[in-house]
C-alpha cells in the first residue's frame, strides 16, 4: 500500500466509502433482496461513485452464480472501477471455497477479537492466540491464492476487553492483531463497532492509536444500537486520517442492517460534506456523486419493501418540509436559513408521478405482445423477444414484484449474465 503518513507523501489522505448493503443490509431480519436486486444495487452504487461494494458471501453456494455473473458484468464495464469484495470468515476453509467456486479477487476476512465473543462463540475452546493463528493462516491462504485486496475484520473490536487494572480498553491486543494481519499481507484493518457500543470520543481515540501504531488504512464498521452509527463512523474515520492513513467507512443504503441497522450511506456523505469542521475540507473521495442518492435510496426501499421514514436524512419526504411560521418565513426569504443542503444536491428534482389510465406491463405471466410494447416504450428493439420474455418471466418470479425499467434494460442487454444471476442450484456440491 506504500507510505501512508501525510507528511511523507503528496497525496492527501481521504475517506472512501464501502457499501455493505449486499452483505450486511441483506441480513436484516424478516426482509431480503433478490440476486437481481443485489445486482442492480451494485450498478447504482457504481454510478454513485462508491469505492467498493461488499457484494456477497463467496463461500455460500447460493451466492456463487450471482457473484460470478456480477464479476462478468464488471468486466464488461457496467460497474466502472468500483471494487466488488466478498466477505468470508477468517478461516482457510472459507478462503479456499471462495477461490474455488468464484472468481472473486477481493476478500474481507472476519473473526471476533473481543473476549466476550471469543468465549461466547467458541465456548472457551480457543484463546486469543488461537484467534491470531486462525486469522493469519487465513490471510496467508488468501495471499497465496492471489487475492488482490485483503481486509481483516476485527469483529466486536469496540468491546475488546482489557486485562489492565485501570479498566482501559485493550488496544494493545487490537494492535497485535492488526500488526499480525499486516505482516501476513493484509491491506486494511476493519474496526467493527458490532453492537454500536462506542462513542465518538472513544472510537476516535482507539482508531487513532491503532492507526498510528500499525500504519494501515482503517475501515469503520459501525452499528446503530445506541443511535451513534453515523457519528461514530465519521469520528473513527477522522482518527485514522489524523494518524496519517486513509479511512474507509462501511455504509448501508437507508441504514439497513442487523437489529437497529448500520451507518446510513446518505447521512455519512452529508456529514462528511456539510458538518461543522468538515465542510470544505475535501476529505471525501471526490468520485462520490450525491445526486444519485434519491435514486439509490428509493430503489433499495422498494426492493426491501421498507418505506423511507419521513424524517430520513436527506431523502425522507419531510427532509425539506417546513411548517413552523418562523421556519416558513425564513425559508421564503433565504433557504439557507433552515437548510444545510438543497434537494437538487441529492437528485430530488420534483414530484414523481405514477402513470394512470391504460397501462400495459410485462412480468411472470406476460406475453410477447405486452413485452414488445413495454420495450418499445423504453426505446429498445429486442433481438430475440421470446428469449427475453423467458428471462423477464423468471426475473419477475425471482423478485416477486414488478420489474423496474432499469431491470428490464439489464435483461435485454446482458441476457447471459442475468440468466446466471437467476439460477440457483440447491444440489450439494461438496
Amino acid at each position: 500500500m506504500g507510505e501512508h503518513r501525510t507528511e511523507k507523501r503528496e497525496k492527501k489522505n481521504k475517506i472512501y466509502l464501502i457499501d455493505v448493503t449486499n452483505r450486511d443490509g441483506v441480513q436484516t431480519a424478516f426482509i431480503s433482496l433478490s440476486k437481481l436486486e443485489k445486482t442492480m444495487l451494485n450498478i447504482y452504487l457504481a454510478e454513485m461513485g462508491i469505492y467498493q461494494s461488499e457484494f456477497g458471501f463467496p463461500a455460500l453456494q447460493h451466492e456463487w452464480n450471482y457473484i460470478n455473473a456480477n464479476l462478468e458484468l464488471q468486466q464488461k464495464g457496467i460497474m466502472g472501477d468500483m471494487i466488488l469484495q466478498g466477505w468470508v470468515r477468517a478461516t482457510v476453509e472459507d478462503v479456499e471455497r471462495a477461490v474455488k467456486y468464484t472468481n472473486v479477487e477481493h476478500l474481507n476476512l472476519s473473526i471476533s477479537t473481543s473476549q466476550i465473543m471469543t468465549e461466547g462463540k467458541f465456548g472457551g475452546r480457543i484463546t486469543r492466540e488461537d484467534v491470531l493463528k486462525m486469522m493469519t493462516e487465513a490471510v496467508a491462504a488468501a495471499k497465496e491464492a492471489g487475492i488482490k485486496t485483503i481486509g481483516v475484520n476485527a469483529e466486536d473490536a469496540s468491546r475488546t476487553e482489557t486485562f489492565n487494572k485501570d479498566g482501559r480498553y485493550d488496544e494493545d491486543y487490537l494492535i497485535r492483531f492488526a500488526l499480525a494481519a499486516k505482516e501476513h499481507g493484509a491491506d486494511r484493518i476493519r474496526y467493527c463497532d458490532t453492537l454500536g457500543y462506542d462513542g465518538t470520543i472513544s472510537i476516535y481515540e482507539s482508531v487513532r492509536r491503532i492507526a498510528e501504531e500499525v500504519q494501515l488504512p482503517v475501515e469503520l464498521h459501525c452499528h446503530n444500537d445506541l443511535g451513534h452509527a453515523v457519528a461514530n463512523s465519521v469520528a473513527g474515520a477522522m482518527g485514522a486520517i489524523d494518524a496519517g492513513v486513509d479511512a474507509y467507512i462501511n455504509t448501508t443504503v437507508n441504514g439497513m442492517g442487523e437489529r437497529a441497522g448500520n451507518a446510513d450511506l446518505v447521512s455519512v456523505i452529508l456529514a462528511l460534506k456539510k458538518s461543522r469542521g468538515l465542510q470544505g475540507k475535501d476529505i471525501l473521495d471526490e468520485k462520490v456523486d450525491l445526486t444519485k442518492a434519491w435514486k439509490v435510496a428509493n430503489y433499495v426501499a422498494n426492493s426491501f419493501g421498507v418505506g423511507i421514514p419521513i424524517n430520513q436524512v436527506g431523502v425522507g419526504s419531510n427532509a425539506f418540509a417546513h411548517e413552523s411560521g418562523i421556519h416558513a418565513d425564513g425559508m421564503l426569504k433565504d433557504r439557507k436559513n433552515y437548510e444545510l443542503y438543497s434537494p437538487d444536491e441529492l437528485g430530488i428534482y420534483g414530484n414523481e408521478v405514477k402513470s394512470v389510465g391504460r397501462i400495459i406491463t410485462t412480468g411472470e405471466y406476460g406475453g410477447i405482445k405486452g413485452l414488445l410494447h413495454v420495450y418499445e416504450q423504453l426505446g429498445i428493439e429486442l433481438e430475440s423477444p421470446r428469449d427475453t420474455l423467458r428471462l423477464v418471466q423468471y426475473a419477475n418470479l425471482h423478485n416477486q414484484k414488478p420489474l423496474t425499467p432499469d431491470e428490464l434494460r439489464l435483461i435485454a442487454k446482458y441476457p447471459a449474465e442475468v440468466e446466471k444471476i437467476l439460477t440457483v442450484d440447491p444440489r450439494k456440491v461438496d
